[in-house]
């Protein structure tokens, strides 16, 4: 059986008057060097991954900061942000509320975004950190290339339309469409597309969502996936972007 000894342990084994002879010639080199006092990561235990990437900004794309009125009376326990950014691009214009502990540093002859915050030893500051550089990247990409979202309707009968009209909900803005599911439910299902997204057919059992704003279109195919979740039985049900499920074996009594 092998035993695993520290180099502290060795050198007491050394030391002790019990020891009889010279010192083996296996155990020399453990005796000769000092102990390691470097630590075996030398990276900084609280910086983000994600956050301190840089950020690649094109050139069609341009962003504005914008300082935003602070209110008179501040609630210790709520941050109100000091700063926002305007993000426009050939697609359209987005905005983002910075956190007053957030820093954020444009470099315009680099095109290069970085983020910093103040304390980042503070668990929801570096938390927010990777979070607020994730929004940014996504609202770069928004309005320089945009956000799809592509739904697939796999079951017998199942399929979308786009209609303009809706006979069980009221439109919410003037020219608003709806999107008619017909998923093996009794009663109409119609939902109503939100202002800025996109929303096309390009076969009865396919849904194309477009937008500049990802959570707007991520949360609205969200809600279209909800009246059909994927079922692991028969893998039937709605499937946003190339999404899998793992097929159960049926339950045989």
């Amino acid at each position: 059986m092998s035993c695993y000894l520290s180099q502290s342990c060795f050198r007491q084994l050394a030391r002790s008057p019990l020891r009889q002879g010279p010192l083996p010639n296996f155990l020399v080199p453990a005796f000769s060097h000092p102990l390691r006092t470097q630590p075996f990561s030398t990276t900084s235990p609280v910086q983000s991954r994600v956050g301190g990437a840089a950020i690649s900004v094109p050139p069609e794309v341009s962003l504005k900061f914008i300082d935003l009125p602070q209110p008179k009376t501040k609630a210790k326990s709520v941050d109100f942000p000091k700063m926002a950014v305007e993000v426009k691009g050939p697609l359209g214009e987005l905005s983002l509320n910075v956190p007053s502990y957030v820093k954020i540093n444009y470099d315009e002859a680099l095109r290069k975004a970085t983020l910093a915050v103040e304390d980042s030893e503070i668990t929801h500051q570096r938390a927010m950190w990777g979070t607020m550089r994730a929004h940014l990247q996504n609202h770069i990409l928004g309005v320089s290339e945009g956000h799809i979202c592509i739904l697939s309707f796999v079951g017998v009968g199942y399929r979308a339309s786009i209609e303009p009209t809706a006979t069980t909900v009221e439109p919410e803005y003037p020219g608003q469409q709806f999107v008619s599911l017909k998923v093996g439910y009794s009663h109409p299902i119609e939902l109503g597309i939100p202002k800025g997204v996109k929303a096309s057919t390009p076969q009865p059992t396919r849904i194309l969502l477009e937008s500049v704003n990802k959570q707007v279109v991520t949360k609205f195919a969200a809600e279209i996936r909800e009246w059909r979740k994927p079922e692991p039985y028969k893998g039937k049900g709605i499937f946003v972007n190339g999404e899998t499920i793992k097929l159960k074996d049926k339950k045989i009594r």
